[in-house]
């Protein structure tokens, strides 16, 4: 890629966190990145905001609704950024002919489409939104490699992954002994497993050291957050299961690390802040200034270390029961997981009771491998249906 050109993007979920600090770096660096176009689901008045300050050509909002209220307001502030709807759309701004780099930051299955359209159109992906490869699996790996896209990890942990690793891919086989994989161990690292089943949602959003979305905010107080991120890491990194480690580190310090076949360990760090992978995703393999604080080592607590607690985090183990089972067992925890925040988050499910659905709905949905979208698809809405059964269930 020519970094002497302005890359231009394409974010989608731009009003979401991630999507926020990524037009943050963006801004500091407007002599190398231009915005093209920007999605959101329903903040009309946020989407307007980042329309009047970037001025992206398009907008994408999820519904006629919400898409012609956003129309209408750019035409009162005279605003050129044309505004478009739907499924098709975010499609579109992802795979157009003049975007070079998509941020995929929208969260849930929801993104796996327009991820999709960008890896096949060969575009630089940046990928915040892990579902992509815990639903789309081998079938988005294909489109990546067939499309000849640049998949770039945005996730913290698989940044510093990624960032550990030699650049030849081809070597990474031969090199990796494991992976290990960092967790905060969210609000919950210490409380009584007795004492979750009242658990608030505010409690469960409360996250000790990130910033983040009130969905990602609960899988991480569950960490299923992370059981996602196990998954996702086995097919960026083409590691087997069972090379794949859970460590909770509570100081955020260290994101994650590569332990290699002679037992040397390259690690990450940096302070919790998503601007630094967002900003090394856009500029790689060069480095921009992220905006985020630096570390001072001389003031730094001690870095500690701890094994997760399996009555706290039952969820966290569903990920490599799930990689080891049928293909398409992945996408089915996934969609469960997805029912089962949104019930909790409108407080219709109890906490402790979001593991419980998404092993009823595992043990209820066998699944057969996915040959194309439509099959993922189909296999996502089975999922949710049981999930909403098993949830139902559960509240009664």
């Amino acid at each position: 890629m020519n970094m002497s050109l302005r890359q231009r993007l394409t974010i989608l979920g731009s009003t979401g966190s991630i999507g926020v600090s990524t037009l943050d770096v963006v801004a500091r660096h407007s002599d190398r990145f231009e915005v093209f176009a920007l999605s959101a689901a329903t903040r009309v008045d946020d989407l307007l905001a980042q329309c009047a300050r970037f001025r992206p050509r398009y907008a994408v909002m999820s519904s006629d609704a919400h898409a012609a209220q956003l129309a209408d307001l750019l035409r009162r502030n005279d605003l050129p950024t044309q505004v478009l709807r739907g499924p098709d759309a975010l499609e579109a701004i992802a795979a157009h002919d003049e975007v070079d780099a998509v941020m995929a930051a929208i969260v849930g299955a929801a993104g796996l489409s327009p991820c999709l359209a960008a890896a096949r159109a060969g575009k630089r992906l940046l990928l915040a939104n892990k579902e992509a490869l815990v639903v789309g699996g081998e079938l988005f790996m294909s489109a990546v490699q067939q499309g000849g896209a640049t998949l770039l990890p945005i996730d913290s942990e698989h940044s510093a992954i990624f960032q550990s690793l030699p650049e030849d891919a081809s070597t990474w086989a031969r090199r990796i002994d494991k992976i290990l994989l960092t967790a905060s161990g969210g609000p919950f690292r210490t409380r009584d497993p007795s004492t979750m089943h009242s658990v608030t949602p505010k409690e469960a959003c409360a996250h000790p050291n990130w910033v983040m979305g009130r969905k990602i905010s609960v899988d991480s107080a569950t960490m299923m957050n992370k059981a996602l991120e196990v998954i996702e890491a086995r097919f960026l990194f083409g590691v087997r299961p069972e090379q794949i480690e859970v460590v909770i580190h509570p100081q955020s310090v260290i994101h994650s690390m590569v332990q290699f076949t002679d037992a040397s360990v390259i690690a990450q760090l940096g302070t919790p802040d998503m601007r630094v992978p967002i900003s090394c995703g856009l500029a790689w393999p060069e480095r921009l200034e992220s905006g985020a604080a630096r570390l001072d080592f001389r003031t730094m607590a001690s870095l500690t270390f701890e094994v997760p607690d399996k009555r706290r985090f039952p969820g966290l183990e569903l990920a490599w029961q799930a990689m080891r089972a049928a293909p398409g067992t992945t996408a089915v925890l996934n969609a469960a997981n997805e029912v089962a925040v949104e019930r909790f988050l409108d407080e219709r499910l109890r906490f402790d009771h979001i593991h419980a659905v998404n092993l009823e709905t595992l043990q209820a949905v066998l699944p057969s491998k996915p040959q194309s979208l439509a099959d993922l698809l189909d296999l996502d809405a089975r999922a949710r249906r049981a999930a909403h059964s098993a949830a139902d269930r559960l509240a009664t």
